[in-house]
């Protein structure tokens, strides 16, 4: 893709949402600026700049204290644009990182002791695939050893099988996106009633983002609402919420991050799993320091 793809939304609109002390946007991305972190050659997407400066400013304007970063496929191995963010606002920010499983015992160490609580590997058509989920499970060995997990971003349709593979995992497995779903296809798809098979299993997690992604009528993405509302209901305790900020491979462009927010109160209009989701759920699963 051209370096010129948009890479947020310009002005995103308030929220009527005011959201809890220390809120957490558990997903989200930061690019370049590429005049610093240049993209390796022959990556998937190169996506324009959407620096750090431009994350705090949108987390400033809707009130979220603290956030967990997610290296960019477009970024590579090179972690060096996320660390530097989270470095940036010191024991609020914190890290997913992109390695290969055969990195050195001392990387591991590295990026534990930087605020890094995560690995990140892709099942995704549009993005390269760093592991099996057989390899996956043997690696998340090492990563118990410094106190990470796995994050997991999948097609719908290698949930039920992929997951199970990964229930023999050493650490706990976060799905992102709601696994991705398709919210045209209904409440009882296979690839939903599979993810939430998968959350049976306390060793699950999930990110309720990607409400835009998931819409097939768009903006305000209501049709994507149940699903989100359904997970945080009858698993208040493993969910988490995220932007995704700056929605990168978004068809139409980037979406007014203020909508995203509105839909936290539909989502969870429940006080005590609001506060799970944008508060607890983060502090205790991410461990925040601040």
């Amino acid at each position: 893709m051209s370096q010129s793809q948009p890479s947020y939304h310009p002005a995103p609109s308030a929220s009527s949402v005011t959201l809890p002390r220390l809120s957490c946007d558990t997903h989200c991305h930061v690019f370049g600026p590429q005049s610093r972190f240049p993209y390796p050659e022959g990556v998937a997407f190169r996506p324009a700049d959407a620096p750090k400066e431009r994350l705090f400013a949108l987390h400033d304007m809707f009130g979220i204290e603290r956030c967990v970063i997610v290296q960019s496929g477009c970024h590579g191995y090179d972690n060096s644009a996320m660390l530097e963010a989270m470095a940036a606002r010191p024991g609020r920010y914190l890290g997913i990182a992109l390695v290969p499983i055969d990195v050195a015992d001392a990387t591991l160490a590295d990026l534990a002791a930087h605020g890094v609580r995560g690995v990140r590997f892709n099942f995704m058509p549009h993005l390269e695939v760093g592991a099996s989920a057989q390899d996956i499970v043997a690696f998340s060995h090492r990563l118990a050893d410094y106190g990470m997990h796995l994050q997991i971003h999948l097609a719908p349709q290698l949930i039920a099988e992929t997951g199970a593979i990964l229930a023999a995992a050493a650490t706990p497995v976060v799905i992102d996106h709601m696994g991705r779903i398709d919210a045209a296809a209904g409440p009882d798809q296979e690839p939903f009633c599979a993810l939430m098979d998968l959350m049976e299993n306390e060793k699950f997690l999930v990110k309720v983002s990607g409400s835009e992604r998931a819409s097939a009528r768009g903006v305000p993405y209501d049709d994507a609402v149940p699903f989100a509302r359904r997970l945080v209901e009858t698993y208040p305790d493993r969910v988490f919420w995220g932007t995704d900020w700056p929605h990168p491979n978004l068809a139409g462009g980037p979406p007014d991050d203020g909508v995203l927010v509105d839909l936290i109160a539909r989502i969870a209009p429940d006080p005590a799993h609001l506060r799970a989701l944008m508060v607890d759920n983060p502090q205790r699963f991410y461990r925040f320091e601040d």
